[in-house]
């Protein structure tokens, strides 16, 4: 078993579901996508890229993907808190996740890569 996998194991309910179930979400958006842990967190590259990342808000203990490039994104409900460059989409794990909205917004971050206006 890979060290990544041991990251979704080691979480609780509800948390744990929300999370594999955004990796699927996220690995069915394009071949092109690989799973790999870095700086202890699952990231997901497009052609070796780093493309989104899961995480858990620390205060508000909530389940989110991190979008690398999220500063070209307008979108209102992706959060930038501290950050300059990446955005956040948190979730409820006790609500039903918003599957079409969520890849809508890898879609979009795909697009960046596979343009070329972030090189890969």
């Amino acid at each position: 078993m890979k060290q990544v996998d041991d990251f979704y194991l080691n979480k609780e309910e509800p948390e744990k579901g929300t999370l594999l179930a955004l990796k699927e979400i996220i690995l069915k958006q394009d071949k092109d996508i690989t799973h790999v842990l870095k700086y202890g967190m699952p990231f997901f590259c497009y052609k070796g890229k780093m493309f989104c990342y899961l995480w858990i808000h620390k205060k508000l203990k909530k389940p989110y993907i991190g979008i690398v490039e999220g500063k070209h994104f307008d979108e209102p409900f992706l959060i930038q808190e501290d950050r300059s460059r990446m955005k956040i989409m948190m979730f409820d794990s006790e609500q039903d996740l918003p599957i079409e909205t969520i890849e809508l917004v890898l879609q979009k971050a795909l697009n960046l890569y596979k343009t070329g206006i972030i090189k890969v």
